[in-house]
């Protein structure tokens, strides 16, 4: 049974930090392609970030370039996203995925693993 744990999440003003860390456990973890999606109050799921299984290529959503960063370290089974200059509309729950493809090497959100997400709040 592969589990996935957020931490790191909480409340911080606008242009502040955060780092997330999500742990897997009872997988491959050097196996999968993980990502970062994010969920507001009202709104869908959608991506913020995702980084190939052994680290070479990371995707980014057009909202958080130049402000996030997503990176892993295959020996602790950890994938991390830092988080820069957050803004009110970063506000969400932040949610792990792992995945394994046969094609792609972005996290598509569609029939992988989620952990059960860690709540971002940015006050203006």
């Amino acid at each position: 049974q592969v589990q996935l744990v957020e931490s790191g999440g909480g409340l911080v003003q606008a242009g502040g930090s955060l780092r997330l860390s999500c742990q897997v456990s009872g997988g491959s973890f050097s196996a999968y392609n993980m990502g970062w999606f994010r969920q507001a109050p009202g709104k869908g799921r959608e991506f913020v970030a995702s980084i190939t299984s052994n680290g070479a290529r990371v995707y980014y959503a057009d909202s958080v370039k130049g402000r996030f960063t997503t990176s892993r370290d295959n020996a602790k089974n950890t994938v991390y996203l830092q988080m820069n200059s957050l803004k009110p509309e970063d506000t969400a729950v932040y949610l792990c995925y792992a995945e394994i493809h046969p094609t792609i090497d972005q996290a598509t959100g569609l029939g992988g693993y989620w952990g059960p997400g860690t709540q971002v709040t940015v006050s203006s």
